[in-house]
């Protein structure tokens, strides 16, 4: 069996419990708050914040055995610099100030998700960081192009005003994720595997954590 379809067969069921999860259907079936969505964002500006720093950090350790890994790493902080602009200029359209967003501090699971990602990349394996990658960006692929239209309709506001971030992510992490499976097949060492699809599981785990414990307004 190759990787791939392993770690597919292997992290299947964590993408479907996120999918199962009711604040996702309400997402999707716009159904969700203008507060529920500020403070989305607001979590979301942590993730996206921390995403190029632990690539660097990851990308600093791969040995040349991992080089193809190391590459794929600098590709991507390239293409992922600055996107919390983005998040920043989404919130500014809802009223929250930058200053704000940059000070508060983000939800338990996200502070759990980050430190996981910066804990295995620079004490278990730099390769961990693939199973960020992956897991984030599957996530950003399948749902974010289909919570932007879908969340902006249940506010009855255009795409346009607060919504960039999620709908520019859909198609451009479906590239990256297309990418990703190319790097995959270049990984072959069965510890290191494990390594990647534990990071999945984790970080669709604390995903999952995250959708549960936020956004409501009496939360």
């Amino acid at each position: 069996m190759s990787f791939f379809i392993r770690l597919l067969e292997t992290t299947d069921a964590n993408r479907c419990e996120l999918e199962g999860l009711p604040k996702i259907q309400e997402m999707l079936n716009g159904k969700m708050t203008r507060e529920e969505y500020k403070a989305f964002l607001m979590d979301l500006y942590h993730i996206v914040w921390h995403f190029c720093p632990i690539m660097a950090a990851a990308a600093s350790r791969c040995p040349d055995d991992f080089k193809e890994v190391r590459y794929h790493l600098y590709y991507n902080i390239d293409e992922e610099k600055g996107h919390e602009m983005m998040v920043l200029e989404d919130l500014k359209a809802f009223g929250v100030d930058a200053d704000t967003v940059r000070a508060s501090v983000p939800s338990h699971a996200v502070q759990a998700m980050l430190a996981f990602n910066y804990y295995t990349c620079e004490r278990v394996h730099p390769c961990s960081v693939v199973g960020m990658l992956y897991g984030l960006e599957l996530i950003s692929s399948v749902y974010s192009g289909q919570l932007a239209t879908s969340i902006s309709l249940g506010l009855d506001l255009p795409i346009t005003q607060g919504f960039t971030f999620l709908d520019s992510h859909s198609a451009m992490d479906l590239d990256h994720v297309a990418e990703l499976r190319k790097l995959l097949q270049t990984i072959h060492d069965p510890h290191v595997q494990d390594i990647i699809i534990n990071a999945i599981q984790m970080n669709f785990y604390l995903f999952i954590q995250f959708m549960k414990d936020t956004y409501s307004p009496s939360a």
